[in-house]
């Protein structure tokens, strides 16, 4: 009896659904979320497009740093400019630092002067945990058929001081170069540094 419920559990756990993990060089996971806008949100509606997912929490220093500095809006911008679709991510819990609700979330980009394609309200932080996010920020870049290509900080320098952005390596902006010029990714992964993202229970 205990081999038959041994095997049985073995069976029921092989033929379980495997979650999709973040891993370069491998698809994306896809997602469906809805906007500051309302509007449904998902990767798979941007096939045949470069994608750039941003971690955001507006009240974590680090962000604060890139923000302040224009660093991040200047990112978003030279991004569009180029087809590049870029969607800032919002995981924090209700009740948690950072979380935003729409109207919020509206009133933060127009105060940053935020030029992100949408801003996601994930609030039950399923994004987040399908692609492990860590930190705010944390960046990941998929390539137009959907495979992740870079995965990390932003820049190569954790601090929350805006003077350490000329000295550091951009690491997403230097990815979005290689892939447009047809070339790998020369650093597809790094460390990233910020606050927690401040997930639900």
């Amino acid at each position: 009896m205990t081999l038959r419920i041994t095997l049985l559990a073995a069976a029921l756990t092989f033929a379980a659904p495997l979650l999709a993990k973040p891993v370069i060089g491998q698809p994306a996971p896809d997602f469906s979320v809805t906007d500051a806008s309302g509007k449904t949100q998902s990767l798979s509606a941007y096939k045949g497009k470069t994608v750039v997912l941003e971690w955001n929490n507006p009240e974590c220093p680090f962000v604060g740093k890139h923000y302040g500095a224009h660093n991040m809006q200047s990112q978003q911008a030279d991004a569009a400019s180029q087809g590049v679709v870029w969607l800032t991510v919002n995981s924090g819990a209700p009740g948690k630092q950072g979380h935003l609700d729409p109207a919020g979330a509206a009133a933060y980009i127009a105060k940053v002067e935020g030029k992100e394609a949408a801003y996601l309200i994930d609030g039950d932080s399923k994004v987040a945990r399908a692609y492990e996010a860590k930190t705010t920020p944390h960046m990941f870049v998929i390539d137009k058929d959907g495979v992740l290509r870079y995965m990390g900080g932003i820049d190569s320098i954790a601090s929350t001081d805006k003077d350490d952005i000329p000295k550091a390596t951009q690491y997403v902006r230097q990815a979005l170069a290689e892939l447009a010029a047809g070339k790998p990714v020369s650093v597809p992964t790094s460390e990233p540094y910020g606050c927690s993202v401040k997930y639900g229970s």
